[in-house]
């Protein structure tokens, strides 16, 4: 397992959720410096801290274990999924309206304001 790669996929998920490492640490019931030595890569972190920290983020232990690929668009559509996983159905669909919305721009469909 490469764990610098693993320290800073929970680093990234962390700041996307807008959570710092006290708040990380006390969502996980882990100790701050103990986090902060884990996105560092200075710490291997067991399976069950890992699922701690997974919970804590709202995301898989899979999300947070697989290789770490940047701007890959098989990792953007992971990170959407992943996004997705915790909503309810009718969250789902507003985010699928969204999304229709947000492409058919994209795509010249829909006039621009």
């Amino acid at each position: 397992m490469n764990y610098p790669y693993l320290g800073k996929r929970i680093q990234e998920e962390r700041k996307n959720l807008h959570l710092s490492q006290a708040q990380l640490a006390e969502a996980s019931g882990i100790q701050t410096s103990y986090i902060g030595l884990i996105e560092r890569g200075k710490r291997n972190a067991s399976l069950h801290t890992i699922i701690q920290i997974a919970n804590a983020l709202h995301v898989t232990v899979d999300y947070l274990l697989q290789d770490y690929v940047e701007g890959s668009d098989d990792a953007a559509t992971r990170r959407i999924l992943q996004l997705l996983q915790s909503r309810n159905s009718e969250e789902k669909e507003m985010v699928c309206r969204l999304l229709t919305v947000v492409l058919d721009y994209l795509d010249g469909t829909q006039p621009h304001p």
